[in-house]
């Protein structure tokens, strides 16, 4: 089985008004061992500069992100959320805020810009896209056994990748309105110009040269603006993908591991056994991922074999049994058909919002997102039944 993990980006939040807190670099120092403070101060990247950090600076003061270890199981992976989740919100319950895993965020307030040098350019270069951009995403990374499987494996999951935007879909309100969307993160993020699907690129030499161009554009300031939807990872062996929305229950996030983990390895063998990508244009996976953002699970998505019209839950169940083979040698088939049912049930975390905001506006709709964010978080390395939780090493 290969390795995965997650990163998880948060809002921090008021948890009364529901309003946006800039309290990253207050939450930071707690939650980094102190010899490791001085490495995790935003570098030029934004990131920690040590390996295996928790957590990291992102854009906005406004955000923090979680990261996992590698994992081999579900299990294993969801305990590792709730750690990562529980944690930074007792970081931020210091400072008088919350954390909560909404994908935009539902009421309207200015947001700061973390303090560092990129951050700053961008800011010069981009302007508005980078003033109004918080978003929160959940990026899923799989190990992969070489760069050449990496491009390979993204030349042939491209055009399943709008079903998961669909399933992780977490924000409907933006800024104090409703969008009209279920995932508006995906409207407000493609904003970036190097972002979205891309071309089938054959081999390594072409992705390398098709990165190095956009760079030489001068239009991205460097690498780490390559938004594609699936990337090679510069940091690790891994093909990270980068569609989902931040889900607001941590057992949504680990599922949607789990499917990208099966996806991968589907398309690692499907390269092994000499299968081709499927021939879809580019602007065809733009029109099923749009269609996606707007409609969620409520209605119609774009079947990934015909790219017509087909209701949201045939269309997820058919991407389920794509991937079930690999899933049921790997003993996560009724798991991850469980976890699809259950979504499609009781709804996403958009649908999910929907609730509380008939029932109390925009402030009730953080209220509860917080909820659903923590439960079963982990704080002071105690689980909430009150039983120890060991630190779980990555494979």
């Amino acid at each position: 089985m290969r390795t995965f993990g997650v990163e998880e980006e948060l809002l921090i939040v008021d948890p009364e008004s529901g309003m946006l807190l800039a309290l990253a670099d207050l939450m930071l120092p707690s939650l980094v061992p102190p010899k490791q403070q001085d490495a995790t101060r935003v570098p030029a990247a934004g990131k920690p500069v040590h390996e295996g950090a928790d957590f990291s600076y992102e854009l906005k003061l406004e955000q923090i992100e979680t990261q996992t270890h590698p994992c081999l199981e579900y299990t294993e992976l969801l305990r590792q959320l709730r750690h990562g989740r529980g944690r930074a919100d007792q970081a931020a319950r210091a400072h008088g805020g919350r954390v909560a895993a909404l994908a935009t965020s539902p009421q309207g307030s200015a947001t700061h810009l973390t303090p560092n040098p990129r951050y700053m350019t961008m800011q010069q270069r981009f302007g508005l896209t980078v003033r109004n951009q918080l978003t929160c995403g959940l990026h899923v990374h799989t190990f992969v056994e070489s760069p050449e499987e990496g491009v390979a494996v993204m030349d042939r999951i491209r055009d399943k990748l709008a079903v998961l935007i669909a399933l992780s879909a977490n924000s409907p309100y933006w800024n104090g309105a409703e969008t009209g969307f279920e995932s508006y993160r995906t409207q407000a993020w493609n904003r970036w110009p190097g972002s979205g699907p891309t071309m089938i690129f054959g081999s390594l030499p072409i992705y390398r040269r098709v990165v190095t161009r956009l760079v030489e554009s001068s239009v991205l300031m460097d690498e780490g603006m390559v938004y594609f939807d699936a990337r090679l990872s510069r940091l690790h062996p891994t093909v990270e993908i980068r569609v989902a929305d931040v889900c607001l229950r941590a057992e949504d996030s680990a599922l949607i591991a789990v499917l990208v983990r099966a996806l991968v390895e589907s398309a690692a063998r499907e390269w092994n056994d000499g299968v081709d990508p499927a021939p879809v244009p580019t602007l065809l996976l733009r029109m099923a991922a749009w269609q996606a953002s707007n409609c969620g699970l409520r209605g119609e998505l774009l079947d990934f074999g015909t790219f017509t019209p087909a209701p949201a839950a045939d269309v997820v169940r058919a991407l389920v049994g794509f991937v079930a083979p690999v899933l049921e040698e790997q003993g996560e088939l009724e798991l991850v058909r469980e976890g699809v049912e259950r979504i499609l049930a009781e709804g996403t975390g958009s649908q999910l919002q929907r609730g509380p905001f008939r029932a109390g506006g925009l402030p009730a709709v953080v209220e509860r997102a917080v909820e659903l964010t923590t439960h079963g978080s982990v704080t002071e390395g105690r689980a909430d039944d009150g039983s120890p939780l060991g630190r779980v090493r990555g494979a």
